[in-house]
């Protein structure tokens, strides 16, 4: 795939922590209304790939473009502003807050100085959930009385609120149910028909079947192939995800 009309684009991204290089010169890009997905073993390097992306690490070397511009990220707030929003593993929920108080929190809306304007909240929380078709049957509910996937949900829709332009999404269906699975599958794939680049991180082959364009295989740090899904099959991945094969182009990989 050529990195001219990616909406992000890195090159050469190296980290490293002490003596560990945890990420040896990768290159990585998505496109605007594509899903990638993110895969390798653990220690492969791709949560800190996505750290580095979200801005809460900054890489030692390597040139990161978004939208053809070259952008410096130095913290979260940084990737934020460029139209970046991450969801991570543990959702960052708060249990004992409703819906629309989660999907607010940091971000309030308010119609004076110690007034928050709750009825616009809520207003904009049933719009949002709607376009999404997420389905949750009370926005006043806590959000501790919701099942794994609806969580999920949850804390995907709220990543929206910013607007954003590339959703990272760290092992988005791990611990749930295969009906769970499926509503988070489905989201994704609402996500991609709005335009937005997703990145999914799983451990999960299926998932990526399921919803993926192309396939990015990380191995110790470094790119160990990159793969259209649909000339690829699962054996294809797995070979590269353990180094069964030669390192280097594989015969799904784009250029």
């Amino acid at each position: 795939m050529s990195s001219d009309s990616a909406l992000l684009s890195l090159k050469g991204i190296t980290k490293r922590f002490g003596a560990v290089q945890a990420l040896g010169g990768v290159d990585f890009d998505v496109r605007s209304g594509e899903v990638v997905g993110l895969v390798g073993d653990n220690g492969a390097g791709k949560s800190t790939l996505v750290k580095t992306i979200a801005g809460i690490y900054s890489s030692d070397e390597g040139e990161f473009r978004f939208e053809g511009e070259e952008v410096s990220i130095a913290d979260p707030t940084d990737a934020t502003d460029l139209g970046i929003a991450t969801v991570y593993q543990d959702l960052a929920l708060c249990d004992n807050l409703d819906v629309v108080s989660n999907l607010f929190l940091g971000r309030e809306l308010v119609t004076g100085p110690r007034q928050l304007d709750e009825t616009q909240m809520e207003h904009r929380s049933h719009e949002l959930l709607e376009n999404l078709a997420v389905t949750v049957t009370n926005v006043r509910s806590e959000v501790g009385t919701m099942s794994g996937g609806q969580r999920q949900q949850v804390a995907v829709a709220r990543s929206l609120l910013g607007e954003p332009k590339l959703v990272l999404l760290d092992e988005p269906t791990a611990a749930l149910g295969v009906p769970q699975t499926a509503q988070v599958l489905a989201l994704i794939k609402r996500l991609r028909e709005r335009g937005l680049a997703v990145v999914v991180i799983t451990h999960n082959l299926a998932d990526v079947f399921e919803v993926c364009d192309r396939v990015f295989v990380l191995r110790l740090g470094r790119k160990e192939g990159e793969y259209k899904v649909a000339e690829t099959d699962e054996q294809e991945i797995v070979a590269a995800i353990t180094g069964a094969r030669a390192s280097g182009n594989g015969s799904g990989e784009q250029a």
